[in-house]
């Protein structure tokens, strides 16, 4: 081959070496770093070389990586290839995941001289795989908790009424709020939901949004939460319009929340107060929705509710923990 081609190829697999985003590596059979492409040198964020010349390349890598990365330079000098994927901080202790291969570079008889080593930076496809393994897990358990709700409201709603027709009417309605609930939790991107949106969406199917007030900082609950809450509005609306304030066409609803930080946690207290409707009696028994509201309500998200019948309106209140809102319960 004529010198000025030589010299035309040696500059175009420099140029080739510094354009790739793979650290491509050669090491002596012994697993010593002898090479490191100039690509590679940007993508592990080496300065200078000539300090990591002849370490060995094992020692850039820890626990099971630093296992996988000596049973690679042991194939790869007995003639094999060997591939695996494991995490190695850059030169400047930035986390990395690579995907790396280990070749033999075989001499003029054959036998290996020489090992290449080719590592490809895969963290944002291990991120991305993170992310969509823990999407899966909340799915999971996203499901399991609408379906164990669902097997209350059937199991309460049918065990306390007497009338087949009626139950299967309150039934519907039931699944129709949590599904309400639902697609609030899926526009927020499966994470939870605003408490003020979930306020908002027990009286927006109602058209009752004029008789009522809601007021409170933003607060974003845990699924879990938003779903067992969303259930509780839903039976206070319901309530309100069969029998209490908004009944009547001046009757009004306050909902209102606080936090108030403290030395532990921050104290959460959410309160609905019913005004101007028709004089209130306590009920002379315990329905589906004084018991979600009641029992299921406090046990899903924690603290105490209280629900008192005062003649001039129903006074709900829930006193928990901001920590308990918003913290996701396995």
């Amino acid at each position: 081959m004529p010198l000025d081609t030589e010299i035309i190829d040696a500059a175009f697999v420099r140029t080739v070496l510094a354009a790739s985003n793979d650290c491509i590596k050669v090491l002596s059979l012994d697993g010593d770093l002898t090479f490191m492409s100039e690509g590679g040198q940007r993508v592990m964020e080496v300065s200078d070389f000539n300090q990591l010349r002849g370490c060995p390349w094992s020692s850039f890598w820890e626990g099971q990586s630093n296992a996988e990365a000596t049973k690679a330079v042991a194939e790869a000098r007995a003639g094999r290839n060997y591939r695996f994927q494991g995490p190695a901080n850059t030169a400047i202790g930035n986390p990395r995941w690579w995907d790396v291969q280990v070749t033999p570079i075989p001499g003029p008889d054959g036998k290996p001289i020489r090992l290449l080593s080719v590592s490809r930076d895969i963290t944002e496809l291990k991120r991305s795989e993170d992310q969509h393994r823990l999407l899966a897990l909340e799915l999971n358990h996203r499901i399991k908790n609408v379906l164990a709700m669902v097997q209350a409201i059937a199991s309460q709603t049918f065990r306390a009424a007497s009338d087949p027709v009626e139950a299967r009417a309150a039934f519907i309605d039931r699944l129709a709020a949590l599904g309400s609930a639902q697609d609030l939790l899926t526009q927020t991107t499966l994470t939870g939901a605003r408490l003020a949106d979930i306020v908002a969406d027990a009286f927006r199917p109602h058209g009752r949004e004029g008789q009522v007030t809601a007021t409170g900082p933003d607060v974003d609950l845990s699924p879990r939460c938003a779903l067992a809450l969303s259930l509780a509005l839903h039976e206070l609306t319901t309530n309100a319009i069969k029998y209490g304030a908004l009944s009547a066409d001046g009757g009004r609803v306050a909902v209102t929340w606080t936090l108030t930080p403290g030395p532990d946690d921050t104290a959460f207290v959410l309160t609905w107060t019913e005004s101007g409707g028709p004089p209130v009696t306590p009920p002379t028994r315990t329905g589906f929705g004084t018991g979600m509201i009641q029992r299921a309500l406090s046990g899903y998200v924690g603290g105490a509710t209280t629900l008192t019948y005062h003649p001039a309106g129903v006074v709900f209140t829930l006193t928990t923990t901001l920590a308990a809102l918003t913290a996701e319960v396995n």
